[in-house]
């Protein structure tokens, strides 16, 4: 992997699934998704406006921006499933432009403790809503307007790497030389 490659994706690329997983790859994939709330307010805890400030890598998002990114994220995932749950047919889903979400002003200044607390309550649904579903719920689909059709068990595989992605990010920023 390229240097850059590596900044960018420091546990890899998301690969989606080659086949549904089984029941007890899904509960490990969903122990990683509950955890992440905690690993990512451990990683952050303690640290100032300037640490926050620090872009994980030349170009990138700050740990602060990062750390808001996550619960927008995972919001629309949960209400994507959801749709996909409820629905008669697979709900086209809305994309959003995940980085001009992070240029937003309340991604670039408010504290990380409010979309920390905010992570937390959400995982505090999504976990149980997640270990819920049966074998062929996690079949389901949404459709995205860019990826197409999009089985639960690779969201569920996405968020997953989604968290440790991430703190990955964080880990980096916080190794990064200061100037």
């Amino acid at each position: 992997m390229a240097a850059g490659e590596q900044d960018r994706y420091p546990i890899g690329r998301f690969q989606r699934c080659e086949k549904p997983p089984h029941a007890a790859e899904r509960e490990m994939l969903i122990d990683q998704i509950e955890r992440a709330p905690v690993q990512l307010r451990t990683l952050v805890e303690g640290l100032d406006d300037r640490q926050l400030d620090t872009p994980y890598r030349a170009g990138g998002w700050t740990i602060r921006q990062v750390i808001h990114h996550l619960p927008d994220s995972h919001m629309n995932s949960y209400v994507r499933m959801k749709l996909a749950i409820t629905g008669r047919q697979p709900p086209n889903i809305n994309a959003y432009d995940e980085a001009r979400w992070a240029e937003l002003p309340d991604a670039r200044a408010l504290p990380v403790a409010v979309s920390l607390d905010l992570l937390a309550a959400l995982h505090g649904r999504w976990v149980p809503f997640l270990r819920n579903l049966s074998q062929d719920d996690f079949l389901k689909t949404y459709i995205h307007p860019e990826l197409g059709p999009y089985p639960l068990y690779d969201a569920l595989a996405l968020y997953a790497w989604h968290g440790r992605h991430h703190a990955a990010h964080i880990e980096h920023a916080l190794k990064r030389p200061r100037r």
